[in-house]
This record gives structure tokens, sequence and C-alpha cells, in this order.
């Protein structure tokens, strides 16, 4: 079974990885939360457009890192290479119909459902720039699913620095313009991101070059597509794929629930989920570290090792956010006022802060479990299991949101709801499902 030291020394670059993506979305919340509601409540709902094609990608990557672990627990070193560029072939395809679909028609998507004209208009101008990222976006997390499918994932680390101070300092410059730079507001966010993602890919690709042996791997010949390869990482991936675009459009639904409450409800939501997306950077490091633990283990054979690893797992998450959770529940007001210098806003926000502390302690073990069910590879069990939980989140939102249109805090609780529910469906097939010998 895995040690202590090897949990860690594969999941805190993902950690890293995680968190430098995450920088993106938290600067930008923290500096447009300076300008003003609008361009605070336009990033959400621009972000999470962009999100939600974003995770069809990272669905796929997801995949493709299962088979990549797979492949590297059997040694089987040779076939890892075409599955990454087969699979950067692919998202890149992906990525040019998403960005001709968005210029041509997020406006009106967006339009549909955002009832404020002002944060329309705003969005529009985010996402005229911020659609250019799925090329930089798409094939870097091809790079993640090569790294940390075999294990190699302290690169993420340096890739992690290097995108965070890009990002930080292209928002400074180019949201409020300084030094010379022209003051671009929310349209300034959005280049700072794609220029932090492209710089991500230049390096991803430099160091694949230089520093890992692309002959054991197979990354130094360059293939035709390869349609049968690519069908059978598509058996794997379409049903991750799937399950993680159904989950954020599920928090879509959340945002476009809240942002009918009304301008301020969103600016407080947004800057929530910031702080709700930063706990989770531990817990899913650790998740992804599950997901490619136990499909390593699987290919070597070691089938019994699979539940004890994914509980000690589970209690290493638990343990951090554990105190990640006392240190935001305990000082609430400080860690908002990163986010935002606005004293009504802050208060408002504290009730929703409470809730997501303590959804996050349910995360900490339920994310873990269920990415232990991706690994297995089985990953249309996962696509089933979580989209009965989704059901019930999506009820919820419009009970609370919608029909009754509770406090922002009360909405927030639907995180609760989510999280236990994927915890027993998880826990359940773990137990008695037929997973033990999936083939991918």
């Amino acid at each position: 079974m895995y040690t202590s030291k090897q949990i860690r020394d594969v999941s805190y670059p993902i950690f890293l990885g995680l968190l430098a993506q995450n920088v993106i979305n938290v600067t930008d919340t923290a500096f447009l939360g300076r300008v003003g509601e609008v361009e605070l409540g336009a990033s959400a709902m621009g972000g999470l457009y962009y999100i939600s094609a974003f995770t069809i990608a990272f669905g796929f990557s997801t995949g493709s890192q299962i088979v990549i672990a797979r492949r590297n627990g059997e040694g089987r070193y040779d076939r890892i290479g075409p599955v990454m560029t087969q699979g950067v072939f692919f998202l890149l395809a992906l990525a040019t119909v998403l960005f001709l679909f968005s210029r041509f028609f997020a406006g009106d998507v967006m339009r549909l459902l955002i009832s404020s004209d002002d944060i329309l208009a705003a969005t529009e101008d985010f996402l005229d720039w911020r659609v250019f990222g799925f090329f930089f976006s798409f094939a870097n997390v091809m790079f993640r699913a090569l790294f940390v499918g075999i294990t190699r994932t302290k690169v993420l680390t340096f890739n992690a620095v290097l995108m965070a101070v890009t990002n930080v300092l292209l928002d400074y410059l180019l949201i409020f313009g300084h030094a010379g730079f022209p003051e671009m507001g929310i349209q300034g966010a959005a280049i700072a991101s794609v220029a932090a993602e492209a710089v991500s890919v230049l390096f991803l690709v430099v160091y694949t070059r230089f520093a890992v042996d692309i002959r054991k791997y197979a990354l130094d010949k360059v293939r035709s597509f390869d349609f049968a390869l690519l069908r059978r990482v598509l058996s794997v991936s379409v049903f991750t794929m799937l399950q993680y675009f159904l989950s954020i459009v599920s928090w879509f639904m959340f945002f476009i629930a809240v942002e009918h409450l009304g301008q301020h409800e969103l600016a407080i939501a947004n800057i929530v989920r910031s702080i709700y997306v930063v706990m989770l950077i531990p817990v899913n490091s650790l998740a992804t570290t599950t997901n490619t633990f136990v499909s390593n283990i699987i290919g070597a054979r070691d089938i019994a090792l699979v539940i004890p690893t994914i509980v000690k797992i589970c209690k290493y998450s638990f343990v951090l956010m554990v105190f990640i959770a006392l240190a935001v529940g305990l000082f609430p007001e400080a860690v908002l006022s990163v986010y935002t210098n606005d004293a009504a806003l802050i208060r408002a926000a504290v009730p929703s802060v409470y809730v997501i502390v303590a959804a996050m302690l349910i995360a900490s073990v339920a994310n873990v479990a269920f990415n232990g069910v991706s690994g297995t590879g089985n990953t249309r069990a996962a696509l089933f299991m979580e989209t009965a939980v989704l059901v019930l989140y999506v009820l919820y939102i419009y009970v609370a949101g919608m029909w009754l249109r509770l406090p922002v805090s009360v909405c927030f609780m639907t995180e609760i709801l989510y999280y236990i529910g994927l915890w027993v469906v998880s826990a359940v097939y773990l137990k008695r499902g037929s997973w033990q010998n999936k083939r991918i």
C-alpha cells in the first residue's frame, strides 16, 4: 500500500497545480471586487460559462489520465505517448468548435440566463477575450493527465508558480491600468487569464521535450489521427466528460437562481464560491491522487490494496480539512476581506461561509471516495451515481432559490446535500460493486 510520504509526494504538486489554476479565479475575484458589484457578478457568470466548456476537456483528460495510469501500472510505457498525442489532437479540435460557437452564440446564451442588462453587457465583454483560452487550457489538461498518470507531478509545482505569477501580475497591470498599460477592467482580467494559460502550456511543452524520457513513453513520434485509439480512450473518458459537464451545469444553475435574487446576492455568491473553490484544492489534489493510485494498483493487479488506500487517503483528507475549516470558520471576515473592502458585503457573506465550511468537511471524504470509484475505470457507474445526486442538487436549488427565494446562505446548503449523497453512493459502490476486474 502507498505510504503517507508517497501520498504527499504525489498530491502536493497536484495541489500546487490546482492552486495555480484557481489563482486565476481568486485574483480575478479579488481585483474585480474592488472595481464594482457589476464586474464581480459578470466575472462569475462569464467564468462559469468558460468553466462549463472547460470541464468537457477536463473530463476527457481525467479519462485519459486513468488510461495512462493503468498503462504505467502495467509497465507498458510505450502505450502512454499515443494516448497523450491523440488526446491533444482531439482537444484542440474541440477547442476550435467551442471557440467558434462562443464567438457567435455566447451572447445569446447568456442573454437567456441573465436578467440584469448591466451584468449581461459586462459578461459579454469578459467572454469576448476569455474564450481564446480554450486552446491553451485544453492542451494544458492533457499535460496534466500525463504527469499525474505517471506519478511524476513535481513539474506541476513549477508550472503552478509560473502560471500564478503571470496571472497576478497581468491582472494588476490590465485591470487597473498600472505602469502605462490601458485600464481595461473586466476585459483586462480575461486577457490576463488567457496569457497565464498560454505561458503555462509553453512551459510544459519545453519541459516535456528536454526533461522527460520521450522515447520511453513514445512521445517522440508524431502520429496521424488514430480513430481506433481515440475510441478506446473515449470509452472511458466520455462518461467523465458528461459527469463533469453535468456537475458544472448544476453549479451554473445555482448562480442563475442567485442572480435572479439580485445583484448584491450574486456578488456574495461569487466571493463565497471563490473561497469554496480554494478550500476544495487540497481535497481535489488528494482525490486526483486517489484516482491515479487506484488505477496504478489495479494495473499492477494488487486489487486487495484498493480499499485500504482509499480509506487511508480519506482519513488524511479529513484531518487536513479540519484545520482548514477551523481557520476559515474562526476568521470569516478576514478571509472575505481578501476579496472586497465593502463592509456590508462582508457581513452579508459570513453566513454562507459557515455553510461552506460544514460542506467541506463532508467533501473531504466524499470527493476522495468518489474518485476512487473513477479510478477503477468504471466511469459509466461514476456518471450514473453523480447524476442521481445532482438531481437532488438541482431540485433543492429550484425550490430554495427560484421558488421560495431564500437567502444565499440557505441556497448554499445544497452543497451539504450533494456531498452527503456522493459519499453514500460511493461507499455503497466500493463495498458492493463489481469493479475488481474492470478492463480499460
